[in-house]
């Protein structure tokens, strides 16, 4: 099996490089994220206006991450390469719809999703600004720079494990948190965002998911995002029955359906990884 390839560095480079990468990019774009989710309640009510403000702030992260490579650690940007970017995004997003309407559609067989109606389409707004903070900023933290950093010192591996473990624990500071629900979200979203970084090296696809998974689950389903607050969708929809189907107050991230639908592809992506030979090893086996 192949590896994947890095330029030649100094060890000391190699070793300083990641650090740094985590403590000032990572605290960075942190901070920037948590001032972006204070926007979306500003603007909850001018839906337009929050959609423009988080496209811009989305940009402008993206600005900050390649010019950080690109001046500060002096190399290619390439998971922020733009050619393929319309596909790799799409393919990413018809996946997150595709994967969330499963969880939903077997929720309905089991009589547990019930439709009532239809809201106006200007419900689904909210939600777009939403997915835009979500899947751009949480993406650029957990695989570009938290993901990407321990996977450079340790390999692939302990970069699946360590972003996955903080990407989902993070959760915890959710309102409706719960423990499950994060230890859920490391084994689901955490495998398989890693895996669909892998398989194309860039981030655009993990972006796609991120944002039609989360777009559709408030917007459309009108389900809760990961414990936080509850908002409607197009649909009119009444969710009931036992938690481990429904996911609870947590949302379908806790859903046993979620678990197994989006671990199963996450492994099924990180086998494509593996086969296109872009497991990198550890440091000291480099």
């Amino acid at each position: 099996m192949s590896t994947v390839g890095i330029p030649a560095q100094p060890m000391w480079l190699c070793i300083v490089q990641p650090l740094i990468r985590l403590i000032v990019l990572g605290g960075a774009l942190l901070q920037f994220m948590i001032w972006a989710e204070g926007r979306l309640a500003q603007f909850d009510d001018r839906p337009f206006v929050g959609i423009t403000v988080q496209l811009g702030l989305a940009l402008a992260a993206i600005m900050i991450y390649f010019a950080y490579g690109k001046f500060i650690e002096r190399r290619e940007v390439t998971e922020l390469s733009t050619p393929g970017i319309g596909r790799e995004w799409a393919i990413g997003a018809l996946i997150g719809v595709g994967l969330y309407t499963a969880c939903a559609v077997a929720l309905m067989l089991l009589g547990y999703y019930k439709v009532e109606g239809l809201n106006p389409v200007a419900f689904v707004l909210p939600a777009v600004a939403l997915a835009i903070k979500s899947g751009v900023f949480e993406e650029l933290i957990f695989r570009g720079v938290l993901h990407q950093s321990v996977e450079s010192l340790f390999g692939s591996w302990v970069g699946i494990l360590a972003s996955s473990f903080v990407f989902g624990f993070l959760h915890l500071l959710n309102p409706a948190a719960t423990m499950t629900g994060a230890i859920y979200i490391s084994i689901e979203a955490g495998l398989l965002l890693s895996a669909a970084y892998m398989v194309t090296r860039r981030l655009w696809i993990c972006m796609g998911f991120h944002m039609g998974w989360n777009f559709v689950q408030e917007g459309i389903y009108s389900g809760v995002v990961s414990g936080g607050p509850a908002e409607p969708g197009l649909l009119k929809a009444t969710i009931e029955g036992p938690t481990l189907l429904t996911g609870g107050a947590f949302g379908m991230e806790q859903s046993i359906f979620a678990l197994v639908f989006c671990t199963t592809t996450g492994v099924i992506l990180l086998m494509i990884a593996i086969r296109r030979g872009h497991i990198l090893p550890p440091i000291w086996k480099r």
